[in-house]
């Protein structure tokens, strides 16, 4: 007679709404490898929630920037992460998972490794030391036992840097692959005549305060220079006030394209794009769009980073790639005069242009895309750790 399905408990933790869809993504294929042998329970987003998650509290509490903010709000980001662990703890599940927010949940990892070291903890997307606090690998030893890697490079450098097991998964932006490039018709919307020329200046409020006004006074000076192009920003519906706050005083007034699917439609027809340097230029670079990547933040944030930094490029199109292919200006650098310079030999047939195209057509091997989605192969790694941890009937 076979025995009966053992059910598994997964606590889930995800702070952010990027971890919430990395998050909902996992549960949508353990749902559907394991079916009701599964619960849930943990922190989540709206997209968790779709999955069946009841979040312990709602993450939006947790959308804060800047060293300031933080320094408000630490007495409450402090109960969470208590609260959280407790909870955690006394769901004893049977694998624990914290998505990405590594401030958040790797305090949250810590608590629970120290008073219920029984339950494995899965990090899913690896904190980036390679980047800053190389240190930090080593000590994930002590409460981390996997890290799921969304970038090619990353399981060399924690072997490197004396850090947990880590698996490259593949980013979840390979799974948009197809949404992101042009059919016939939309190539021949990119290769026509006015360009489209994209303006994204952040997904965060903080970000949009940094950049809207050097990236309108950037498209000013670039019309003014006898540049044609279309303006095209795309943002999401919870940042649109903030975005037409904005562009209230640009000279030049760009079309905005809100949401997920109007952002991916006008990525398809872009010739070129201006950036705020982060996970954006990578989903350029699979699109196929060549760019500038700018990024201007607080002096004391921007002091640390620098100071902190281990890489030669803050581009992350340029990291995968393994080439600085992207023109990056920082702070003072990224002033309307050399935006507008850089811009104009992306929107035109240039060396550099070309070059770019030619690394970004070495994504797909870089990348491993084709293989299968980095969802079902996170929840491959789960899954074996549940499979060792499961008694003999």
């Amino acid at each position: 007679m076979q025995s009966p399905a053992i059910s598994r408990k997964i606590f889930l933790v995800a702070t952010e709404e990027s971890g919430d869809r990395l998050g909902a993504g996992l549960m949508q294929v353990l749902r559907q490898r394991l079916g009701d042998a599964v619960r849930f329970e943990g922190v989540g987003g709206l997209a968790m929630a779709r999955q069946g998650l009841i979040s312990l509290f709602p993450i939006e509490e947790l959308s804060i920037m800047g060293f300031t903010a933080v320094g408000r709000k630490l007495p409450m980001i402090l109960r969470r992460i208590r609260e959280t662990a407790d909870a955690a703890i006394a769901a004893m599940p049977d694998i624990l998972v914290i998505v990405d927010s590594p401030d958040f949940t790797h305090r949250v990892a810590r608590r629970v490794r120290a008073r219920a070291p029984a339950i494995p903890v899965i990090d899913y997307v690896a904190p980036t030391v390679w980047a800053w606090r190389p240190g930090r690998a080593r000590a994930m030893r002590g409460y981390i036992d996997h890290v799921l890697a969304l970038l090619p490079f990353e399981p060399e450098a924690y072997r490197r840097l004396g850090g947990p097991p880590c698996t490259y998964i593949g980013h979840t932006l390979i799974e948009q692959i197809g949404s992101l490039r042009p059919d016939a018709e939309e190539q021949q919307r990119r290769d026509a005549q006015p360009p489209v020329l994209l303006v994204l200046p952040g997904s965060r409020r903080s970000e949009i305060r940094h950049h809207m006004a050097v990236f309108g006074e950037t498209l000013r000076l670039l019309r003014e220079q006898g540049t044609a192009f279309e303006p095209v920003l795309p943002t999401m519906p919870h940042l649109l006030d903030s975005v037409r706050e904005g562009i209230a005083n640009w000279a030049v007034q760009p079309r905005i394209a809100v949401g997920e699917d109007e952002k991916k439609a006008a990525f398809r027809i872009a010739r070129a794009a201006l950036a705020k340097s982060g996970t954006v230029t990578l989903e350029l670079a699979l699109a196929g769009v060549p760019m500038i990547g700018a990024y201007r933040a607080g002096p004391i944030e921007m002091w640390i980073a620098l100071a902190l930094a281990k890489t030669p490029s803050v581009i992350l199109a340029n990291l995968v790639i393994g080439e600085n292919v992207v023109p990056e200006f920082m702070q003072r650098d990224a002033s309307p005069g050399k935006l507008a310079a850089a811009l104009r030999d992306v929107l035109e047939d240039t060396a550099l242009r070309r070059r770019q195209l030619d690394a970004f057509a070495r994504l797909d091997a870089i990348m491993a895309i084709g293989s299968q989605s980095p969802s079902a192969s996170a929840a491959d790694i789960i899954l074996a750790t549940l499979r060792k941890l499961r008694k003999p009937d």
